[in-house]
């Protein structure tokens, strides 16, 4: 039987990991909220609930992916009771890996295309009208978008053929510790800038009051979303690297490191964006807005701008390509694990299946255009988007927390002593009240949360159409985690071998 590779070291683990967490997002949506929502004061919610939420989550994902020593293809079937349907659910995770790169692939393209369009001079000179207008021009370029795409797609799996080690580990060291440096060094240059105060005393000083304008129940569902969805847990993106992991650590002292590594990132972009934005009077906003439209603006006005634009766009593909890399790995064990394919014949396939579903995102811009799934100004991308972190996501982690904790699933006792082994923090079994039946409600609130806050302003029609097909997702689960093994399997069962 061939040996499963291992990481080669525990940074490597950690970096992959963490770059698999460390997203778009963390730049583009956290200094905002953390703003809106009153600085220092928001910060502080947001990290409990990284604590007991997205923690123990990513602990789940690394205990399956550990003791099954597979991807999600078998690890289920590995580690339910005889008789059991809990690896139906495997295909969360599958659909979601695809879901997730038919979007984000197209992304990454923009990001590595405004590299190389900043580093060339394309947007240099530019009023705001113009840097709206290049955006404009960029997403209604077919070709453009798609070639960029293309080569996020080679480059990404390019480094997940040469393995886990020489390719994923080495390859992801290298980006991972350039984004470290280029965050730090952008960071340092915001907060140089003439004003820039003002923006980390919007950022980094609580204001209970605006806090409080918005409503403190507002505040805390902002900070546990926000907290949930940085992580990318749900799809068995860390539960790969959790089957490549040894067993010298306990994973809640590894996860703690991976929070630690992506809670810094978020931090740090607020540190980039926001004192910059106020330094040139410029009214900071969320979303694609701020990246492909204010920054450029404020790039163009800043000394040496040309040269921060293209060191900041670098750090966000570098961000965005970490990510791709991690769920093309855990799609190629899919192939490798259920299939017995070697890694560069699964790489193969998947490249150009991913090049094909992408293409959909892209057309959403162009003769596509048309099409609105999600209401008046939504396109293809948002859908695709809107299927990964509004649904797949969370119930995928949903998934996760029953099949550690049920007696009909793999169990709290089998999933503690996988969570425990090793040096470092330990899984207290007094958590165990708390993981079986607050998590998962906590996941329920924050998924039909967002389905409302999301809907709700569409209209009624739609609102109630979309609340059906949730609900009916929850259900489908539900149905299969409370169910009880037949016959001879009905209560905890051990591992299977």
């Amino acid at each position: 039987m061939k040996m499963r590779e291992k990481f080669g070291s525990r940074l490597g683990f950690i970096l992959v990991s963490a770059g698999c967490a460390i997203g778009l997002g963390n730049v583009y949506k956290f200094p905002y909220i953390t703003g809106q929502y009153g600085g220092a004061a928001f910060i502080l919610i947001y990290l409990v609930f990284l604590a007991i939420l997205g923690l123990p989550v990513m602990a789940c994902e690394f205990a399956v992916g550990r003791a099954a020593q597979c991807g999600m293809v078998g690890a289920f079937e590995k580690l339910e009771p005889k008789k059991s349907k809990w690896h139906r659910l495997k295909w969360i995770s599958i659909l979601g890996c695809y879901l997730l790169l038919m979007s984000y692939t197209t992304i990454t393209g923009w990001m590595m295309y405004y590299a190389w369009k900043t580093a060339t001079g394309g947007l240099a000179g530019l009023d705001s009208a113009g840097v709206t207008q290049a955006f404009s021009d960029m997403t209604s370029s077919g070709g453009t978008m798609a070639l960029w795409m293309v080569l996020a797609v080679l480059i990404s799996f390019a480094v997940c053929s040469i393995g886990l080690q020489k390719g994923i580990e080495r390859i992801t060291k290298i980006m991972m510790t350039c984004l470290m440096l280029l965050i730090i060094i952008l960071a340092i240059n915001s907060l140089m800038l003439d004003g820039a105060e003002k923006g980390v005393k919007f950022y980094l000083i609580p204001d209970f009051k605006l806090a409080m304008s918005y409503g403190l129940g507002n505040v805390i569902y902002a900070a546990m979303s926000q907290a949930f969805f940085t992580l990318s847990i749900g799809i068995g993106a860390m539960e790969i690297f959790g089957s490549y992991l040894g067993r010298d650590h306990s994973l809640f002292t590894e996860g703690k490191n991976i929070v630690l590594l992506d809670t810094f990132v978020a931090l740090m972009a607020g540190l980039i964006t926001l004192p910059a934005c106020f330094s040139f009077g410029i009214e900071p906003t969320s979303g694609f807005s701020l990246l492909f439209i204010t920054l450029p603006n404020i790039f163009n006005q800043m000394a040496g701008g040309r040269i921060w634009g293209t060191l900041f766009f670098i750090f966000m593909s570098f961000a965005a390509l970490t990510t791709v890399i991690a769920v093309f790995e855990n799609l190629l064990s899919y192939y490798i694990d259920g299939f017995g394919w070697s890694r560069k014949k699964a790489a193969v396939l998947n490249l150009v299946l991913i090049i094909v579903l992408s293409i959909p995102a892209i057309l959403g811009f162009t003769v596509l255009s048309g099409i609105q799934p999600l209401g008046p100004g939504s396109g293809i991308l948002d859908l695709e988007d809107f299927l990964v972190t509004s649904n797949l996501l969370p119930l995928g982690s949903l998934v996760f927390v029953l099949f550690c904790t049920r007696k009909n699933g793999w169990g709290w006792d089998n999933f503690q002593k996988e969570a425990n082994a090793g040096d470092g923090i330990k899984l207290p079994a007094a958590l165990r009240f708390y993981m079986t039946w607050i998590l998962p409600l906590i996941i329920l609130v924050v998924y039909f949360k967002g389905y409302y806050d999301y809907f709700s302003p569409k209209g009624t029609a739609m609102l109630v159409g979309w609340m059906i097909f949730a609900i009916l997702l929850v259900l489908t689960i539900l149905l299969i985690a409370f169910r009880q093994p037949a016959s001879d399997s009905k209560s905890s069962a051990p591992a299977k071998k």
